[in-house]
């Protein structure tokens, strides 16, 4: 796995935070040079934040491995396995991080994938399978999580640029980062009266084992990697930050936001 500077700081942002992971495994990939995965980063940061952290993930091997990792930083480490798209299953996995925890106040929803080019070769199936996850998923989260989570709580989901205009070709996966913001904001609604708040990440072009896959499928993200003002892809530790910031006492009068992490790609 790629390492990340590790920065001395006088104090851990998320001592004892208990945070669920929804989406902790990195795609497997034959390169062992890598990168590491938004998920997988955002639970060793935490972890290195001083949370304890389930590491949930529909593949069991990618659960543990991510799992592993957080214990190899000194903080609890418990690995999950659900389909995050089956209510009874998040029902499950839900109790479970509360159980093996010892409660839960975050909550961070790392799911997508993209099917179909265009209206006319996006299926009706493609358009299902990928609302499924992609926004489905963080939607039983949320209705599940929200009950059991203590005040004071944060839920942090993870968009895409793609949701901010239609940058990838695939009306499914544009569409469905579109709404993770109307859900975000009814989240954030319901949960002040607790304390309770939700925010969504919205990273750009952040060079994973997913985004690379995608890159070799798709020139035309290449071709953008040359209008980032910042002149790079971003990493998964760069997304990570947002989020361990956002689930932290720092970010406390924060919510119902959009933070969008792409080098400045969206403002030009």
């Amino acid at each position: 796995m790629d390492e990340q500077r590790r920065p001395e700081r006088e104090a851990r942002r998320l001592a004892g935070r208990k945070l669920l992971v929804i989406g902790a495994g990195t795609r497997p990939d034959g390169d062992p040079q890598a990168p590491v995965g938004n998920g997988r980063a955002i639970s060793v940061l935490a972890a290195r934040e001083g949370a304890s952290v389930a590491c949930a993930d529909i593949a069991p091997e990618a659960a543990a491995a991510t799992a592993r990792l957080v214990t190899a930083e000194g903080s609890t480490g418990v690995a999950l396995v659900a389909d995050a798209t089956d209510p009874e299953q998040t029902v499950a996995l839900v109790a479970e991080a509360d159980r093996e925890l010892g409660g839960l106040d975050a909550l961070v929803v790392n799911a997508g994938m993209g099917l179909g080019v265009g209206l006319a070769d996006s299926s009706p199936e493609d358009w299902d399978r990928v609302l499924s996850l992609n926004l489905r998923a963080p939607f039983l989260a949320a209705k599940y999580g929200l009950p059991t989570m203590g005040d004071g709580g944060a839920f942090v989901f993870i968009g895409s640029v793609a949701g901010l205009r239609a940058a990838t070709g695939s009306p499914a996966y544009d569409s469905s980062k579109a709404g993770l913001g109307g859900l975000t904001r009814h989240v954030a609604k319901e949960g002040a009266a607790r304390r309770i708040r939700a925010n969504l990440v919205v990273p750009g072009l952040i060079d994973t084992p997913m985004g690379r896959q995608a890159s070799a499928a798709r020139s035309s993200r290449t071709q953008s990697f040359a209008r980032i003002p910042l002149g790079r892809q971003g990493t998964a530790w760069e997304v990570a930050e947002a989020v361990t910031f956002l689930l932290s006492d720092r970010a406390s009068y924060i919510t119902g936001q959009q933070l969008v992490v792409d080098g400045g790609l969206s403002a030009v």
